[in-house]
C-alpha cells in the first residue's frame, strides 16, 4: 500500500508539474516581422509584461515580409507588418490553414532623410522617384551641391520598401547602384555617416542625427498623415490567425486601447485613437 501510494504521489506530482509548464508554456506570445512596428511593440510588451509579470513577449524584426511568412508558417503568434498582406500570401496562408485577420494599430509616414549638412529641405515625389531610379544622379540637378547621388533603400522584403516602391516610384523599378537596408536603424545609421546620401525611413525613427525633407513641400507630421496631405503615409498592422484569444487577444486589447495608443504616440507615431 505504501508502494502504491508513493507511486499516486509521484505520478500526482508529475500531472502537476506538467500542468504547470503547459501554463507557462500558454504564457508566451512571439512576435516576428516589420522593424517600422518594432519600437511600438516593444514599448507596449514591455509595458504590457510590467502589469502581467506571468506573461514573456519574444520580439525580433527582419520585415514585414518575414512576419508574414512566420504566421503562415505558424511560427509567430502575431506578425508586425507596416503594409498590407499581398493577395498570393493570403492564398498560401489559407491553403496551409492560416486564416490572416488584420488589426491596424497605428499610422506612418515614410519620411526622406539626408546629411544635417545637405542643404537641400525639399524634394517633389517626381524628384524622389527619378533619385530612386538612378535618373537623378547629382544633388546639383535638385537645388544642393555639386555632389554624387548615394542612394540607400531598404531591402525587399521591407513593407517600408513595397510603401515606397507604390506611393514614391509608382512600379518603377529602384536602381542597382541603390545600397540596400535591412532596417529602419540601418538607413539612419547610414545617412547620418554619409553627407552624399538620402534614404528613407518610417516617422517613429526621426532624430538630430539626420534631417528630415518635406515632400511636395508637406512636412510629415500626426496631422498631415491623417488628412491624407502628406503623400508618402500609410497604415501600420499587425496579423493574427484568426480572432486572437487568451493572451494575445489581452495584448491587442492594451495595444489598441488607450495605454497602448499613447505609448505608439510616444514613439513618435501616429495613433489610431486620438
Amino acid at each position: 500500500m505504501l508502494k502504491i501510494a508513493k507511486l499516486f504521489m509521484f505520478s500526482l506530482l508529475g500531472a502537476l508539474l506538467w500542468g504547470a509548464n503547459m501554463v507557462s508554456a500558454g504564457q508566451t506570445i512571439v512576435i516576428k516581422g516589420s522593424t517600422t512596428v518594432l519600437p511600438i511593440a516593444q514599448a507596449v510588451a514591455e509595458a504590457y509584461m510590467k502589469l502581467h509579470p506571468a506573461v514573456n513577449i519574444s520580439l525580433s524584426g527582419g520585415g514585414s515580409g518575414e512576419g508574414i511568412k512566420a504566421l503562415i508558417d505558424r511560427s509567430t503568434d502575431i506578425a508586425n507588418s507596416s503594409r498590407d498582406m499581398k493577395g498570393e500570401e493570403v492564398k498560401l496562408a489559407k491553403s496551409r490553414g492560416v486564416n490572416p485577420t488584420s488589426h491596424q494599430v497605428a499610422i506612418d509616414a515614410i519620411v526622406p532623410i539626408v546629411h544635417p549638412a545637405n542643404p537641400v529641405k525639399n524634394l517633389t515625389n517626381e524628384q524622389l522617384s527619378l533619385i530612386y531610379q538612378g535618373r537623378i544622379k547629382n544633388w546639383r540637378e535638385v537645388g544642393g551641391e555639386n555632389l554624387k547621388l548615394v542612394v540607400i533603400s531598404r531591402d525587399s522584403s521591407s513593407g517600408t520598401y513595397e510603401t515606397w516602391g507604390e506611393k514614391v516610384l509608382h512600379g518603377a523599378k529602384v536602381t542597382p547602384r541603390a545600397q540596400l537596408q535591412a532596417s529602419n536603424g540601418a538607413i539612419v545609421q547610414a545617412v547620418s555617416k554619409n553627407r552624399y546620401a538620402i534614404g528613407y525611413i518610417g516617422i517613429g525613427y526621426l532624430n538630430k542625427r539626420i534631417k528630415a525633407l518635406t515632400v511636395n513641400g508637406i512636412q510629415a507630421s500626426a496631422e498631415t498623415a491623417i488628412s491624407g496631405a502628406y503623400p508618402i503615409a500609410r497604415p501600420l498592422f499587425i496579423f493574427t490567425n484568426g480572432e486572437p484569444a487568451g493572451e494575445v487577444a489581452n495584448f491587442i486589447k492594451f495595444l489598441s486601447g488607450e495605454e497602448g495608443q499613447k505609448i505608439v504616440k510616444r514613439e513618435g507615431f501616429v495613433p489610431i485613437k486620438r
